[in-house]
């Protein structure tokens, strides 16, 4: 399976494809909304970058509690259920006058039920498509997400002249409640993956087996820490732009797009793994000339060029599906997002808190430095790595063993 033709032949597919794209349009449009509000109200970059990128830091507590929930449900199960979380969450962001605390509670519950069960999503795939056709599923739920990230900031920075932001978040629960019924309906149950039933503990116990493996271990880091500097790069836009954020999230969204079209459907398998150095660099460099204060389309440039470097994670995906026991496939692959999302999340913190104390621009370039900084660092371990199978480690055992 190497055409997107092909892989869309696969209903349940097309299905997952569509919610997807619904959820992600959603989450953009709610973000922005919930971003303006915020800042609006406070004042505080570091508020509103934590109101636009931080609800992932709950995924730390998913990711050491029921995290094994994405092998231990059914996944289709798994998946309406954090869809119906994110529909009442939308919901109740469209209350006026709900208090700025109680926004930022809602997020962090959708968000820790997402990380709960996001892991199944992603083995999901592995199991719907043949055998080699993970990077290409993947890739294309990614470009769903860029798409989707440009038509919902987009449609939210133009919605926000015309609508108040509880209008926009009426506009996203609508798109929730989309994707809740092609979830529900247009994917059919499959038996859960794992027999021991989720717990913390057992949800512990594999994440010290994953983490013990120097090869994964090595994975993780670079999936989560250099891409989560340069998305605290992003959460400085609104500070940096104004209204006229939109059209910098629009062109980072673009250019990430790019990128996974031309990683996950042009390039081989040997290219994809030849182009890691390259595109790791290309992600935070673009974004040191923010030290200049660029004028708006520059800015905008700047963020399309340094975005398509985020296709990297695509071959290192690659080497972490080489490197996962199937029994606790959708735990690794849940585990990489969570990390991933709460490092951006972290980062988009570290971020505002810079951007309180000096001005936008040069917090931008710090960023910019510091992803780079442990680009170089994190390339030593990375190469131990191997694109090619490995005998699998104690991690491996089926579930109860």
């Amino acid at each position: 399976m190497r055409t997107y033709s092909e892989l869309f032949t696969v209903h349940e597919f097309r299905n997952l494809f569509v919610a997807n794209c619904a959820g992600i349009a959603a989450h953009a449009t709610s973000a922005l909304a919930l971003g303006s509000l915020t800042y609006a109200t406070t004042g505080s970059a570091l508020l509103t970058a934590l109101s636009m990128f931080g609800a992932p830091l709950a995924s730390v507590l998913g990711s050491l509690t029921l995290l094994s929930a994405a092998d231990s449900l059914p996944p289709r199960r798994a998946l309406t259920l954090a869809a119906l979380v994110a529909l009442a969450g939308a919901a109740l962001q469209a209350v006026p006058g709900l208090p700025l605390w109680a926004r930022f509670a809602v997020i962090l519950l959708v968000a820790y039920v997402g990380s709960v069960a996001g892991g199944a999503r992603w083995a999901l795939i592995n199991d719907m498509l043949p055998a080699g056709a993970y990077v290409l599923g993947r890739s294309t739920m990614n470009v769903s997400v860029g798409v989707m990230q440009i038509a919902g900031f987009g449609a939210g920075g133009v919605l926000l002249v015309w609508l108040s932001p509880y209008q926009v978040f009426l506009v996203a629960t609508a798109l929730r409640a989309v994707a809740v019924a092609v979830t529900r309906l247009g994917l059919r149950e499959r038996p859960a993956r794992a027999d021991e039933r989720a717990s913390a503990a057992r949800t512990m116990r594999i994440n010290r087996e994953l983490w013990a493996d120097p090869g994964r271990r090595s994975l993780y880091l670079n999936l989560w820490l250099p891409n989560g500097m340069v998305v605290g790069c992003e959460a400085l836009f609104l500070p940096y732009a104004g209204d006229r954020a939109g059209f910098l999230f629009a062109g980072g969204a673009l250019g990430m797009l790019a990128g996974d079209i031309l990683v996950g459907r042009f390039l081989a398998p040997a290219a994809r793994q030849r182009c890691v150095v390259p595109l790791r660099l290309l992600l935070p460099l673009p974004y040191l000339a923010f030290l200049f204060r660029p004028e708006l389309p520059l800015a905008v440039l700047i963020a399309l060029v340094a975005s398509v470097g985020f296709a990297v994670s695509l071959p290192l995906q690659e080497r972490l599906i080489v490197h996962s026991p199937p029994q606790a496939r959708g735990q690794v692959l849940g585990l990489q997002q969570n990390g991933m999302l709460t490092g951006q999340a972290l980062c988009a913190a570290l971020a505002g808190a810079v951007a309180d104390l000096m001005p936008t621009h040069r917090a931008v370039a710090v960023l910019a430095g510091l992803s780079l900084v442990s680009t170089v660092l994190l390339t030593r371990g990375l190469r131990a790595t191997r694109p090619v199978p490995v005998p699998p480690t104690s991690a491996a055992q089926p579930a109860g063993s």
